[in-house]
C-alpha cells in the first residue's frame, strides 16, 4: 500500500512571520571590475522554506555613501533574458527598499524604492549590463526621480551563469539616512526565466511586488 501524498500547503510558510535581516557595513569600494563584498554580507533566502529554488549567492552592503550589493548566479544553461523595453518582465536581481521601513502601510510611499539590475539588456546587441529604478504598480506617492547613469553596475558572464555587482547611492534613495533611520524594509528576488524565483521570503503569487507590509526588515549594522 502506497503512502499517501503529502497534502500541498494552502498558505506559504514565510508569510506566517515577518523577517529581520543584517546589513552590513562595508566601504562598498568600487572600481572597474565592481565590487566584492565578504562572506558576512551574505543575504539568506527564506523563500526556501516554500520550496523556491536557491541558485544564487546575494550579498548587500551599506555605507554612508550608499548600498552596495553582489550577486552570483550558477546552474544557468541558457543566457539570461534580459530587456531594457521590459524591466518588469526581465531576468536579474529585483530590489525593494523602503528607507522608513514602515511596515503596516500597504501601498507604497515615496520612500519606497524598486530597482533592478541586469546582467543584460542594454545597447544596441543587449549585451551591456543594466540598472534602473522602476515605479512600484498602487504607490501613494513615488521617490525622488534618478539620472540614467545613476546607478553603477557590472556584470560578467559565466560558464553556468552570470556575476554582477551594483551600487545605489545615497542620493538615489529617498530618505536613506542610517544615522538616524538605522532600519528599512527590504525584499529581493533573483528572477530567472530557467531557474526560477529566488527570494527573500514570500514569491511572486502574493503582492510582495507592490505592498511594503510583505517585505522584510533590515538592520544597517
Amino acid at each position: 500500500m502506497q503512502d499517501d501524498p503529502k497534502p500541498e500547503s494552502l498558505i506559504d510558510p514565510t508569510f506566517l512571520f515577518r523577517f529581520e535581516v543584517t546589513l552590513c557595513k562595508d566601504p562598498c569600494k568600487w572600481s572597474t571590475k565592481g565590487l566584492k563584498l565578504p562572506e558576512k554580507c551574505k543575504l539568506p533566502s527564506l523563500g526556501a522554506l516554500g520550496d523556491r529554488p536557491v541558485f544564487a549567492d546575494v550579498r548587500m552592503a551599506w555605507c554612508k555613501e550608499g548600498i552596495g550589493l553582489h550577486i552570483n548566479v550558477n546552474g544557468k544553461r541558457q543566457l539570461p533574458w534580459c530587456r531594457d523595453s521590459r524591466l518588469e518582465d526581465s531576468d536579474g536581481f529585483h530590489l525593494w527598499i523602503d528607507t522608513r521601513c514602515s511596515p503596516l502601510i500597504h501601498r507604497a510611499t515615496q520612500y519606497c524604492h524598486r530597482f533592478l539590475f541586469m546582467p543584460a539588456g542594454g545597447g544596441p546587441k543587449r549585451e551591456r549590463p543594466t540598472a534602473a529604478m522602476i515605479p512600484i504598480n498602487r504607490a501613494r506617492m513615488h521617490p525622488k526621480s534618478i539620472g540614467p547613469n545613476q546607478l553603477k553596475i557590472v556584470g560578467m558572464p559565466r560558464h553556468d551563469g552570470y556575476e554582477m555587482s551594483g551600487f545605489i547611492p545615497a542620493d538615489a534613495l529617498t530618505g536613506f539616512d542610517p544615522a538616524d533611520q538605522p532600519r528599512i524594509s527590504l525584499y529581493y528576488a533573483v528572477v530567472d526565466r530557467e531557474l526560477g524565483w529566488q527570494t527573500l521570503s514570500l514569491g511572486p503569487e502574493y503582492p510582495v511586488l507592490e505592498d511594503p507590509s510583505l517585505w522584510g526588515e533590515a538592520v544597517l549594522v
